[in-house]
């Protein structure tokens, strides 16, 4: 972000319909988010990490309006916010239950790894010359199995069967009678979230891998 000049904000993401601002002030209001649930398992207070998602899609689109420079300041300063509220986590807070954005219970602990998996995969929603290949592949692995979890829950969700090439993982999308997808896990990765079509994807039929749901 840093590395980003000024005229480099209002230009598109990778995100159809965002420019690289609105990616930034979603990572600075995702920071927010998190806080939020974070005090929740911290007090037992139900705090949804966003008031309505159309609150916090109205605050992306006012945000993204703003100086390259108040964005900077705003995402290094709401992952500070964000750090100073990690370190006021006692372990039993830890151990409580709070409803992520698409209203499920999870463990707190979870919380982390959700603003991690955000930070990477927008990172490459940027479109400023990373990709899904400079993530570690366990990344790689973890948000995958992210993506089965939730898409395979999808009446809507072809049944297919996936597996890495690159280490030994693979995972099931329905009752798994349909054919592989075989490749790497940084392609499965980016077919999987809906970043890529899979062209260097093929099933074990020798077909292009189909388009699954939206994952969230």
């Amino acid at each position: 972000m840093s590395r980003m000049g000024d005229d480099a904000f209002p230009a598109p993401s990778g995100l159809p319909g965002w420019s690289r601002a609105h990616v930034l002030t979603h990572i600075a209001r995702n920071a927010d988010g998190m806080i939020n649930l974070l005090i929740w398992a911290r007090t037992g207070v139900p705090t949804p990490a966003y008031a309505s998602a159309e609150a916090r899609d109205a605050d992306i689109e006012a945000g993204a309006t703003r100086a390259p420079a108040a964005i900077r300041d705003d995402v290094i300063a709401s992952s500070d916010r964000l750090a100073a509220a990690v370190r006021e986590m006692t372990e039993q807070a830890w151990s409580a239950h709070v409803k992520n954005v698409q209203g499920v219970e999870i463990p707190a602990t979870d919380i982390p790894w959700i603003r991690a998996r955000e930070m990477w995969i927008h990172a490459v929603d940027l479109d400023v010359g990373a990709s899904l290949a400079d993530l570690p592949v366990p990344m790689l692995v973890e948000v995958v199995t992210d993506v089965v979890r939730v898409v395979g829950a999808k009446p809507d969700c072809p049944p297919l069967r996936l597996a890495t090439t690159d280490v030994d993982r693979s995972w099931v999308l329905g009752d798994g009678t349909g054919p592989e997808v075989r490749g790497p896990a940084a392609s499965l990765a980016g077919w999987a979230l809906g970043r890529s079509r899979g062209k260097d994807l093929r099933t074990s039929e020798g077909k292009k891998p189909p388009v699954l749901p939206r994952w969230l």
